[in-house]
This record gives structure tokens, C-alpha cells and sequence, in this order.
């Protein structure tokens, strides 16, 4: 029997009409991001540095997390698989690396480190997006926060030593590059999958206009295309600064 998508934390899949009222007002969760907010600030006051850029890289961070965990999108997730990658794709490229720009590396990453923080991105995306793992994690709020902490973490701890002191090196850019084939290729086997392999999702998607099947394939479409972009862009720049003979050393950091 297939069984219809339930987040043990965002609640049962929304019909659309129901959408725009589905806010995540949970008193815990917004605690949460306000006391990581004022720990944040005075972790950068205390570290000095670039206070006024690294406290907006900050400011910028809580907002997409707040797009990402509050707003209606966290129940949407509930329904498509494609909302669903959509949210990690936040997590995991935009707020990631603005929360790593807040908080740089004081040196550079050591070669060992920075293969550890890739293989740990790497696979954290494969893993929580096979869908054994997927159906795992929607078995209960322990198992949705360790998919999510984890996925973050990792991939904070990749945009440290990509974006850090030493960006504009060779390895940094390899770690950019494994990244890329590997996310690409996960992208790629879940938009040429022949059916649909998230089966919470199967009874969910139609009220939406879209198939199990569009919204797989839409869901490795955008892990595919519009999420390579922040790293794309980041090596580019890694790339510039090589070329010109930078050597990024400085930096304040926590």
C-alpha cells in the first residue's frame, strides 16, 4: 500500500488552497533561531574582524532559514518532492555558505579537512536523497532533524574551507569540483529515473497538476541546474583569484 506523505515535523501534504495559511509558527523552532541569532551577534563582536560585513552575511542566513523552515514551504515539502529539494537546496547552497561567510576559518583548511568536509557533503546529499533513507527520515521528528542538521552541518563545514582563507587554491577548487559531478549526477539519476522512486509522495502531487513522475523529475532538474550555481560561481571566483596570483591567507574568524 503506498502511503501518503507525512512530515513528522511540517504535518500532513497541503491541497494548494490550504498553502499560503500554512505558516510554521513553531514557538520552539523560532526560539531557537533567535537565540542562534544573538549568540551569533556576539560571537562576531567578541572575534572583531569585518563585524559590519559578517553580521549582514549572518542577517541574510536567518532569513533564508526563516524562507526555508517557517514559511509555507515547509509544508509544500510535505506534498512534492521537488519543494522537498527545493528546501535542502537552501539549506545546503545558499544558507550554508552565507553562515560560512559569517563565520570564516581564522587559517586554511588542511588537505585532510577539506577532503573530510567534501566526502561528508557528498555524501549526506546521496544519502538522505536514496529513497530508503527519505522514507527513514519522515519516520519521525528524531530522524527529520537528524536529516537536516546533517545536511547543514556538512555542508557548512564544506563552505568553510571553500570560502575561507586558501579559497583561491587548487584543492579548493578540486573540493568545488567533486561537489558539481556529484551533485549533478545525483540530479541526473533522479530526473532520468523510469518511475517514481519516492513512494510518500505518489498520492500527493496530483491536486498540484504534476505526476509522481513530473515532480521527480522536476525535483532532479532543479538539484541539477539552479543548485550548482552558488558553487559554480564560487570556483569561478576561486578561479580569478588563482589566475591573478592571489594567495588568500587573512581573514577573522571564529
Amino acid at each position: 500500500m503506498l502511503e501518503r506523505a507525512y512530515d513528522p515535523y511540517c504535518g500532513s501534504a497541503p491541497v494548494p488552497g490550504d498553502l499560503l495559511r500554512a505558516w510554521n509558527l513553531d514557538p520552539v523552532l523560532i526560539a531557537a533561531l533567535s537565540l542562534g541569532f544573538m549568540v551569533g551577534l556576539a560571537a562576531i563582536r567578541r572575534h572583531g574582524g569585518d563585524v559590519a560585513s559578517r553580521r549582514r552575511w549572518l542577517i541574510v542566513c536567518l532569513a533564508v532559514l526563516a524562507v526555508t523552515l517557517i514559511s509555507p514551504l515547509c509544508a509544500l515539502s510535505s506534498a512534492l518532492f521537488s519543494a522537498r529539494v527545493v528546501h535542502h537546496m537552501l539549506l545546503v547552497a545558499v544558507a550554508a555558505p552565507l553562515l560560512a561567510l559569517a563565520f570564516p576559518l581564522r587559517r586554511p583548511a588542511s588537505a585532510r579537512s577539506l577532503s573530510a568536509a567534501v566526502a561528508a557533503h557528498v555524501l549526506t546529499l546521496w544519502f538522505w536523497h536514496a529513497p530508503q533513507p527519505y522514507a527513514f527520515a519522515l519516520s519521525s521528528d528524531d530522524a527529520y532533524w537528524l536529516m537536516e542538521l546533517t545536511l547543514f552541518g556538512s555542508a557548512v563545514a564544506f563552505w568553510r574551507c571553500v570560502l575561507g582563507p586558501g579559497a583561491a587554491s587548487a584543492s579548493a577548487l578540486f573540493g568545488h569540483l567533486t561537489v558539481i559531478v556529484q551533485m549533478g549526477l545525483l540530479g541526473a539519476l533522479i530526473t532520468f529515473a523510469p518511475s517514481a522512486l519516492y513512494a510518500q509522495h505518489v498520492l500527493t502531487t496530483e491536486p498540484f497538476g504534476l505526476s509522481a513522475l513530473d515532480d521527480q523529475q522536476l525535483a532532479g532538474l532543479v538539484m541539477w541546474v539552479p543548485a550548482l550555481i552558488p558553487y559554480l560561481l564560487a570556483a569561478l571566483a576561486g578561479v580569478v583569484r588563482l589566475a591573478g596570483g592571489e594567495d588568500v591567507r587573512g581573514g577573522s574568524a571564529v
